[in-house]
């Protein structure tokens, strides 16, 4: 068993955090001594990374809480394989997206870089956004929209 200042320094994470996924259900194993303070056992090293790494593959927290036992000897084996596949379908939409966003993007670059001599930038967006297919005043509303139901 080790208190909380080692856990910390064996995963890196504040002490904070560890007890924040106390309090949230992710970090199942601890125990408290008769003064109070926090046990910890050694697998809690493993689960914290574990919840550290999920969460940069995209995993909310309460995707780990359904995924996570409470002890790591009876993990469900079909469950943790169907969410491991469904997030990565999720991360090949998301690739499929951005890939398309950049090259939107790319032509974008490459139509405003290709404004000729004699004309003002204000021409030239006009220009631009009528090769995508938009107007200027309606390009100007959409953001003037979207702006606003950002702040609201």
């Amino acid at each position: 068993m080790m208190k909380i200042g080692e856990l910390a320094k064996q995963t890196g994470l504040a002490a904070s955090r560890i007890r924040f996924y106390e309090r949230v259900g992710l970090l199942k194993t601890v125990t408290r001594n008769a003064n109070g303070y926090r046990a910890y056992p050694r697998e809690a090293v493993t689960v914290l990374r574990l919840i550290t790494t999920a969460q940069k593959a995209g995993f909310s927290l309460d995707e780990l809480k359904t995924l996570l036992p409470s002890d790591l000897a009876s993990w469900d084996h079909s469950s943790l394989l169907s969410a491991l596949q469904q997030k990565i379908r999720d991360i090949e939409e998301l690739e499929i997206k951005l890939a398309e966003s950049k090259k939107q993007l790319l032509e974008i670059e490459a139509e405003i870089k290709a404004k000729p001599d004699d004309m003002n930038c204000s021409d030239n967006a006009k220009r631009v956004l009528s090769q995508f297919g938009l107007s200027a005043s309606t390009e100007i509303t959409e953001i003037t929209e979207s702006t606003a139901k950002k702040k609201s």
